[in-house]
């Protein structure tokens, strides 16, 4: 998704034929789950139905929905086809009428009062602002849309409308895509390599340097209108800001920027802003207003849902009770926010990758919809996003302030300041973020070499469970050994006698699996966990405290199995990485290659996304190669989403319990595995001398076919 991209279109694409076969079965296959599916049996409407996340119809609106966006997507692509390949569909909605009145104004100068409004800076009120749709409100809605947020806005001031195709012809004239000062460092980057001049969506009309231009539509082409809302991107709206600033100065003592997320909802009409929507559905007008009437409504008037297939001009409808124009509707509006989730935010299991992968300080808000948003888009709800380069239905309003934006920001470095620059020498200079990871402290490192090197102690009288005769749980001892000893009990096909260990803690299983194996790929989450393993590869004496009672403990060094040796621990590569990354090593990292053998000892219930993990397996194991998993299904929410559980829960319209086990046969057979062993294995983790862990995990073997 980067500007410089050139590879994203490496690929086989589908005949026109296919996908049109293709939408007609979904289409079959949708309209009889609408009129078959048990769970939306009203029984002839005397139990009326709740569709809700919990529903699986969910996913049906969910689809519909994701069909609109795709809809104003696609609108954006096809203005940016060559017009020659490009028609007018039947029954598409009329361009703003406004596109057939011809303005006074000189076509190569436009002219502020003739050919488009003067745009005044208003002054606003600042409030408090709850940002987050209520889980029972009656329509669809995407999961960043839910949770809660509340921000306190300073007064600021904000431009009557969105900045005109008039107002910018200026900045074009005067130079603006031409002078790197107006620009960030990857805007700049991003200009150069589009050789960008002007906007996309204009188009030269006249001898070079006469700055005449017409105006691309989604289907025409059309004489500019200079008093449409300009179509820019995030870089290009910013550059205008700094520009702006220098040629006229701000009326503030900040420069100018974009507007954002919670000023916008503090410049929606009273009537149908987040409060309003919040104590009556009826005041989120998308609810009640179809594209048609939307121009024509008493309050809240827009170019909105269809109403038109163009902009219109910004000062077409009546201004909301701030005195702004086209808060809503007509394009889109970047903000200064990076795409963000609210408190409490939840993936939804159906489409568990919506807004996630775009929380990356890489994507910006846009608020407020454009003339083809419809549905969801257009709900006061609504929180979209692009990343800083994309083209799509968007403009800008200008903002200013004595205080710093009321924007989220998710990553120091992403944006400088109030400008966009992705600046890799600001990104490296901030200080790291401190480590969540649980697994980082001294106390579970320790527990975690007791755990695989069982022997560490004899030399200082400290038994790894004290003896309490014949129920003393000693079989529970040498769990990581244990597991690559099944792995190689189970015979994998030698291709080339190489065993990947993920989620190798400080290596226990990995030297172990190193008898056998040629050589061993070793990774963990936990950085304190790889440098111990690595100290201990290196020939250096680690020791490690085992807590006895209370504040007492006794230091132990760490004794290996017997027959490891320097020459058994030099086949072990260990590095620091993620079992959700695999796809991406499998794909990227030098020399990881493919191997015999692999075993993930307790690991999938700790993981985030367990699928992301079990789908690159395909990758990673030769044929004939195999598997080792050893699982107690411990789900917990603090490791894993509920939506990413492979069981453990009840599904939501059987009221049947969905089992792990079941789930990882399902998925793994999918992907081409046979389920070629199964055994219940015990391990036994010290907490202190007299208190341990006991746990039965499930070890099943898979066999790539």
């Amino acid at each position: 998704m980067l500007w410089d991209d050139m590879h994203k279109n490496d690929m086989v694409w589908p005949t026109v034929r296919e996908v049109h076969e293709y939408r007609k079965d979904v289409y079959d296959t949708v309209v009889e789950a609408i009129m078959t599916h048990p769970s939306l049996d009203d029984n002839g409407g005397s139990k009326p139905l709740v569709v809700n996340q919990d529903h699986p119809m969910w996913a049906l609106f969910m689809g519909f929905e994701h069909e609109r966006i795709h809809l104003e997507t696609s609108s954006v692509l096809f203005a940016e086809t060559p017009i020659e390949l490009v028609q007018r569909p039947r029954n598409w909605p009329p361009l703003h009428p406004s596109v057939n009145v011809n303005h006074p104004g000189k076509k190569t100068r436009p002219l502020e009062g003739v050919d488009y409004p003067s745009n005044t800076m208003i002054p606003v009120k600042g409030r408090t602002i709850h940002l987050g749709k209520p889980l029972d409100f009656p329509s669809y809605g995407w999961d960043n849309e839910y949770g809660e947020r509340t921000v306190e806005v300073p007064n600021f001031q904000a431009s009557e409308h969105m900045v005109t195709n008039g107002e910018f012809w200026h900045f074009v004239a005067d130079g603006g895509y031409r002078n790197k000062d107006y620009w960030c460092d990857d805007g700049w980057a991003w200009r150069t390599h589009r050789n960008m001049k002007w906007p996309f969506f204009w188009t030269a009309a006249g001898p070079q340097g006469s700055h005449e231009y017409m105006l691309r539509c989604i289907f025409e082409e059309i004489p500019m209108r200079w008093d449409w809302p300009c179509n820019v991107t995030y870089y290009e709206s910013k550059a205008y800001c700094r520009w702006k600033t220098m040629k006229d100065g701000s009326p503030c003592s900040k420069p100018f920027r974009v507007l954002t997320e919670a000023e916008h909802h503090v410049i929606r009409h009273q009537e149908h802003n987040l409060d309003a929507a919040r104590a009556s559905v009826l005041s989120d007008k998308v609810m009640t207003t179809s594209g048609e009437d939307f121009p024509y409504e008493a309050t809240g008037a827009a170019n909105l849902n269809m109403a038109y297939s163009s902009h219109s001009p910004v000062d077409q409808f009546q201004t909301s009770h701030t005195g702004h124009r086209d808060v809503v509707g007509n394009a889109w509006e970047w903000t200064e926010d990076h795409f963000n989730p609210l408190k409490n935010f939840e993936v939804h299991h159906v489409y568990d990758d919506f807004s996630t992968p775009c929380f990356d300080g890489k994507h910006s808000m846009i608020v407020g919809g454009s003339f083809m948003s419809t549905g969801d888009e257009a709900s006061v709800f609504a929180r979209f996003h692009f990343r800083p380069h994309f083209l799509q239905f968007s403009g800008f309003r200008l903002v200013a302030s004595d205080d710093n934006a009321p924007a989220t920001h998710l990553f120091p470095g992403a944006f400088s300041g109030q400008a966009a620059a992705r600046n890799e020498e600001e990104a490296c200079n901030q200080p790291l973020p401190t480590s969540s990871n649980v697994y980082e402290s001294d106390e579970l490192l320790g527990m975690y070499l007791g755990l695989h090197f069982p022997l560490s102690g004899s030399n200082e009288g400290v038994q790894p469970i004290i003896d309490h005769g014949a129920s003393t749980p000693n079989h529970g001892l040498r769990f990581p050994q244990r597991v690559a000893e099944l792995l190689c009990s189970l015979k994998p096909t030698k291709s080339n006698n190489r065993a990947l260990d993920i989620g190798c803690a400080v290596g226990g299983a990995s030297f172990e699996l190193a008898k056998s194996f040629d050589h061993v790929e070793a990774f963990d989450f936990s950085g304190n966990f790889i440098a111990a393993a690595k100290r201990i590869q290196a020939g250096e004496q680690l020791s490690f405290d085992i807590p006895i009672e209370g504040h007492i403990s006794k230091k132990v060094s760490v004794i290996q199995e017997p027959g490891v040796d320097s020459s058994i621990m030099s086949k072990v590569n260990f590095f620091q990485g993620d079992a959700c990354s695999l796809s991406d090593y499998a794909e990227n990292r030098h020399n990881f290659g493919t191997f015999d053998g692999v075993i993930l000892s307790n690991l999938l219930c700790r993981l985030p996304d367990p699928s992301a993990c079990l789908n690159a397996m395909p990758k990673l194991v030769n044929t004939g190669g195999v598997v080792v998993m050893v699982t107690p299904f411990s789900w917990l929410e603090e490791f894993t989403p509920k939506s990413r559980w492979l069981g453990g829960f009840h599904d939501p319209v059987s009221g049947e319990p969905i089992w792990s086990k079941d789930k990882l046969k399902q998925l793994m057979e999918g992907l081409g595995f046979e389920k070629i062993h199964e055994e219940q294995m015990p391990l036994v983790i010290r907490e202190h001398r007299r208190k341990y862990q006991y746990i039965i995990s499930e070890a099943t073997g898979w066999r790539m076919l």
